[in-house]
């Protein structure tokens, strides 16, 4: 249930409302705008009296609402949520290019990739040092050393740190990560999701390989529902039956979560493709779609790469990339 204020209200009208209302047993998400007040209800509204609150001098109107998610629901922000992710913002406004290495490999590789996506426009980099993998064979990362590398990094070019947790109980070890990144494998590790929601650390959420957006929405609930507001949500393909792509990178999300939530969406178009040559048309036709920003994979040396390389952009691509989003960036629906 939402209740909107009317306009220039009465603070102390305002305290006596949400007191009863606490006094009651609901949570409340309260959010102002520019001209009005919003205050959403969380719990069993079922036994709320509509009229009753409806009739009050401050109340415009009283409304209840039929998605589960609450905190993340636009119906109870209006505005677009602004992100801070260390020197930089992403979302109302505030577009982001997310790039780097799937994995962090070695210093002098994370460093250079650094300063190269840097010098095309990226405002974050990004970088794996704990690596899901689908084969236990598979490189599965440097870890806390991968960690350094990218604190190293980030000293040499100012860029924000983005990268992968695997369990809580790595959560000390990302003290100096600016976002940390909840991979499409743990969407819904909602143990991990809690504890994430005890932080005040910035949260890339990815949609899993087989989720809906709205059960998308919900894994961001969880760690909005432990006080954490900053999460950004992160649409990177689905599994379908198609073959010549890794993945279904399905754009209709951007528009359909804008509507929803007020969160920052951004896109994967390196995992949602799995293919460096479809990168750049799927990361421009995100940016048109509305999308706050986009995450894309960039190597120094895609063929030798210990992860991902099929995926991966050289720094000569990411940067004709980044040309062309400015390009197209004037022309992005909002």
């Amino acid at each position: 249930m939402i209740i909107l204020l009317k306009d220039k209200v009465n603070e102390n009208q305002v305290k006596n409302l949400t007191n009863w209302l606490e006094g009651n047993g609901f949570g409340l998400h309260i959010s102002k705008g520019q001209n009005h007040t919003i205050i959403g209800l969380i719990g069993d509204t079922s036994r709320v009296d509509m009229d009753l609150i409806a009739s009050l001098d401050i109340v415009e109107t009283v409304k209840r609402i039929q998605e589960p998610f609450k905190s993340a629901n636009r119906k109870f922000h209006e505005d677009d949520s602004i992100v801070d992710c260390g020197n930089a913002k992403i979302g109302g406004g505030h577009f982001q290019i997310i790039a780097g290495p799937c994995s962090v490999e070695n210093r002098e590789q994370i460093i250079s990739v650094a300063q190269a996506v840097k010098a095309s426009g990226a405002g974050m980099l990004r970088g794996g040092a704990f690596k899901p993998r689908t084969s236990p064979y598979a490189f599965q990362g440097l870890h806390e050393k991968g960690l350094e590398l990218l604190s190293e990094a980030k000293k040499a070019t100012g860029l924000p740190i983005v990268t992968e947790i695997m369990e809580a109980a790595h959560l000390p070890l990302f003290e100096d990560v600016d976002v940390i990144q909840v991979g499409a494998r743990n969407m819904q590790n909602f143990e991990l999701l809690k504890e994430l929601g005890q932080t005040r650390k910035t949260i890339l959420l990815k949609r899993g390989l087989a989720n809906t957006l709205e059960e998308l929405l919900m894994s961001a609930e969880y760690i909005m529902a432990g006080g954490n507001n900053n999460v950004i949500l992160c649409e990177r393909g689905i599994r379908t039956f198609e073959t010549y792509t890794r993945n279904t990178l399905d754009l209709s999300a951007v528009p359909v979560l804008r509507r929803l939530t007020h969160l920052p969406v951004v896109v994967d178009p390196s995992h949602g493709t799995g293919h460096a040559y479809l990168v750049k048309s799927m990361a421009m036709a995100a940016t048109v779609a509305g999308a706050d920003g986009l995450i894309i994979e960039v190597h120094n040396d895609p063929p030798h790469a210990l992860c991902d390389g099929k995926q991966s952009l050289t720094p000569e691509q990411f940067d004709e990339l980044a040309k062309g989003i400015q390009n197209v960036l004037p022309f992005a629906v909002r």
